[in-house]
């Protein structure tokens, strides 16, 4: 799949009725945050042409962060008061984590958004990266920079729930492992939101 035709692919899933996402939906025993408490984050789900085909790029947080050490994410963060709005802040926060400078992203539109127990709110901009990115680790908050194939992140059988202990319960969420690397939590949602648009 070249690059219009990936573009025209991820622009119709971007067309279909979106419904946003939250942790509380397979963890309902849990309270969430008020709205006004929820702090606005903005994330980068970047598509690329690679040699074996369209894949995502996602980071491995450094495992010296106090928050999410070591996990599997997209580049993003926080939204900040001179961002211009939500996709501002993930375009800032891949050049700041991952050296992606904006001329090279082409901004699809955005993905449903996710709230998370730990009081964020994300929203996902989905983005056709041109050719020509090389990664450049910001070395305080990434470790490392990789790519998962589409056909891989967009087939939803390859997804699972898995649970662990937390907060004095259960916790579920979803998984979607790739070699190595554990993609779980909000990415991993995230991205079966995505699947799920591409496949229906």
């Amino acid at each position: 799949m070249n690059g219009p035709d990936l573009i025209h692919h991820l622009s119709r899933a971007l067309a279909k009725p979106m419904v946003d996402s939250s942790d509380f939906m397979l963890n309902p025993r849990l309270q969430g945050p008020s709205d006004r408490a929820m702090r606005q984050a903005g994330v980068l789900v970047g598509v690329a042409d690679g040699p074996n085909g369209a894949e995502i790029i996602l980071t491995k947080r450094s495992s010296k962060l106090e928050h999410h050490p070591g996990q599997v994410a997209f580049p993003g963060g926080k939204a900040e008061v001179r961002d211009a709005d939500i996709t501002a802040t993930a375009l800032r926060e891949a050049q700041e984590e991952v050296g992606l400078h904006p001329d090279l992203v082409q901004v699809l539109g955005v993905l449903p958004s996710h709230s998370t127990a730990t009081g964020f709110h994300i929203t996902p901009t989905l983005a056709y990266i041109r050719p020509g990115f090389r990664p450049v680790p910001q070395d305080s908050e990434v470790e490392e920079v990789f790519s998962v194939p589409l056909r891989h992140l967009g087939d939803l059988a390859k997804y699972r729930l898995d649970s662990s202990e937390w907060r004095g319960g259960t916790w579920t969420y979803y998984a979607v492992p790739w070699g190595p690397y554990y993609i779980w939590g909000a990415t991993a949602r995230i991205l079966q939101g995505l699947a799920a648009r591409l496949q229906g």
